[in-house]
């Protein structure tokens, strides 16, 4: 399996939720496993199913969480020497060249993605037009709806 970027405050958050997961939600689940069976009939214990349901989805998400971490290319971004280009894991100020809009964009792994808080995947169209860019540089891509260009106002690693 390749190496899948995240950066540190990604793989922190990760290891957090693997943390909670392991030590929480396992046992509190098998307590109601357990809890469940003492109450007799099996076949038509609605709760022993949900409870086997929800062990289900916890295992999932641990076996998930441990690979992903285990394929993870941790990167912190501020310990990166990249003289003022963008790369992965730089916040970067843009403002759109038609409509003169600013945002701000971090550029984070797959996973950590969530455009509603500014963090954009690596994969995403705008990354990939924004990376390996300058302050004052343009960017163009092609998005869903039409060309659009963003100028890089600045570009910070924090």
């Amino acid at each position: 399996m390749n190496k899948v970027p995240l950066t540190a405050r990604g793989a922190e958050k990760l290891r957090k939720e693997l943390s909670q997961l392991k030590s929480e939600a396992r046992p509190a689940v098998i307590q109601a496993i357990s809890e469940a069976r003492a109450h007799g009939d099996l076949k038509e214990n609605a709760e022993y199913h949900a409870a086997r349901e929800e062990q289900g989805f916890i295992e999932g998400r641990i076996r998930e969480i441990e690979g992903k971490l285990s394929n993870a290319q941790v990167i912190d971004v501020t310990t990166l020497n990249a003289n003022g280009k963008v790369v992965f894991g730089a916040t970067v100020d843009v403002e759109e060249v038609e409509t003169g809009e600013e945002h701000t964009y971090q550029i984070v792994g797959e996973d950590e993605a969530n455009i509603k808080q500014g963090m954009i995947s690596v994969t995403s169209p705008i990354a990939r037009a924004l990376i390996g860019k300058s302050e004052g540089d343009v960017a163009s891509f092609e998005a869903p709806g039409g060309a659009r260009e963003l100028e890089i106002l600045e570009v910070r690693y924090i």
